[in-house]
């Protein structure tokens, strides 16, 4: 069902634009479901691909089925979710009215509660988690650009879906612990806030001692709260989650030792929080770190950075001005 019939794109973004046009790239059929602006740009410029490898490759717009309609979905044999958290659920009720019952629904979302809420939504459906480690960056005119590295993890099934949905140049690996990588994968992305209020490439932010040793702090407070609440995190990388802090302690020249080794970033690589702020869009902000916030509560414990993270976005968020361009210093003051 998966190599005959079309596959979804439910909200195609920078994520959703890059893993449906690597499809398309492929020889799959592709429908993507998306804002009138993302549909304007492709009929345009065709959708152009690029990577921090060197890949480049331009689909020509007749090679997609573009729409900003749900009836669109009519025909698919998977839905790959790729909205922001917060509109998950009036995502759900699209797919619930259009997508074929027998399709599979697989969250290629950020946080931890997606699929929770979209199998509440859509009873009888398969609906798979996943993860998405890599970074997607939008320069404008329908060009997304992978920037950093990773194969998607999708949450093992009967039906063999990570294999079936992999395409050359797009891995996608199943594991039986799911739950454990999309832990590990909030961990990794408390980092998001941090780059957006910096206002710097990721590269260079990661580079500079001040900015990991408060990524390593806000990791650390994720971890105290995530451990009580008795969830073990697995980690995206060879380097255990709970190593991970004392990583990013280490001096610049041996810390880049070692990130070179694991993880492969572009110069121009950028959060999609950055992103958010940069075009006046609302963050998500609340299912990263005010997850880490919320199960805190629930434990008395104490999280003041994550707590001055999610102040401080938010703040920026309601000034519209985009990154505040802030330093080490005053993220922690």
């Amino acid at each position: 069902m998966l190599r005959e019939r079309p596959i979804g794109i439910a909200g195609a973004g920078s994520i959703g634009c890059f893993v449906g046009g690597m499809f398309a790239a492929s020889g799959r059929r592709v429908v993507l479901l998306a804002r009138p602006r993302v549909i304007r740009e492709i009929e345009s410029n065709g959708l152009r691909l690029s990577s921090f490898e060197g890949f480049e490759r331009r689909i020509a717009p007749s090679q997609l089925t573009l729409s900003e309609d749900p009836p669109v979905l009519r025909d698919v044999g998977a839905v790959l979710v790729t909205v922001k958290s917060a509109d998950t659920a009036s995502m759900a009720e699209q797919i619930a009215q259009h997508a074929p019952a027998d399709a599979v629904i697989v969250s290629l979302q950020n946080g931890v509660g997606n699929v929770a809420l979209l199998r509440q939504r859509l009873p009888g459906r398969r609906v798979l988690a996943a993860m998405v480690p890599f970074n997607v960056i939008a320069p404008g005119e329908a060009r997304y650009h992978r920037a950093t590295s990773g194969d998607i993890v999708i949450e093992q099934d009967d039906a063999l879906t990570a294999d079936r949905l992999s395409v050359p140049g797009l891995k996608m690996r199943a594991t039986a612990d799911i739950a454990g990588v999309q832990w590990g994968k909030l961990l990794v992305n408390l980092n998001n806030a941090l780059n957006a209020l910096a206002d710097i490439p990721l590269r260079a932010q990661l580079a500079q001692r001040s900015w990991r040793l408060l990524f390593a702090d806000q990791m650390a407070e994720g971890l105290a709260a995530i451990s009580a609440d008795g969830i073990k995190p697995v980690s995206s990388t060879p380097i255990p989650a709970r190593w991970t802090p004392a990583m990013l302690r280490l001096p610049d020249a041996l810390f880049g030792i070692l990130l070179a080794g694991v993880m492969k970033i572009d110069p121009g690589a950028r959060s999609s929080m950055w992103e958010d702020l940069q075009r006046g869009r609302p963050t998500e902000i609340d299912y990263l770190q005010g997850v880490i916030t919320e199960i805190a509560d629930r434990h008395g414990l104490k999280v003041p950075l994550s707590r001055r993270i999610v102040a401080l976005v938010k703040q920026a968020e309601a000034a519209g001005k985009g990154s505040p361009g802030l330093t080490p210093e005053q993220v922690r003051a």
